[in-house]
């Protein structure tokens, strides 16, 4: 777990810990702005029915497409840290 005094030293990594918390802020996001595009699509097909499908279709696929981007970049960071600690296990297993 992450303790006070990690945050002043170079030891340990903090952001693998807290990765999770600007995940789950991104999707989010990404909901929110897709049912503000959703709401707005609704409105608008009372002008152009068309054009309100179209912008409920785009919103609905943008907030799918905007969670899953911050799933993939939420793992490349992560990802980048696993192999970190790799390369460490490595270099301390030749060190014998």
């Amino acid at each position: 777990m992450l303790s006070f005094k990690d945050l002043f030293q170079l030891d340990r990594f903090i952001t693998p810990s807290i990765i999770k918390v600007f995940y789950w802020l991104a999707v989010g996001m990404s909901v929110l702005f897709g049912l503000s595009g959703a709401v707005s699509a609704l409105a608008l097909m009372v002008h152009n029915i068309f054009g309100g499908l179209f912008g409920l279709f785009a919103s609905l696929l943008g907030c799918v497409v905007g969670v899953i981007a911050a799933r993939i970049a939420a793992e490349f960071v992560l990802i980048v840290f696993r192999i970190n600690e790799h390369l460490g296990a490595i270099r301390n297993s030749g060190r014998m």
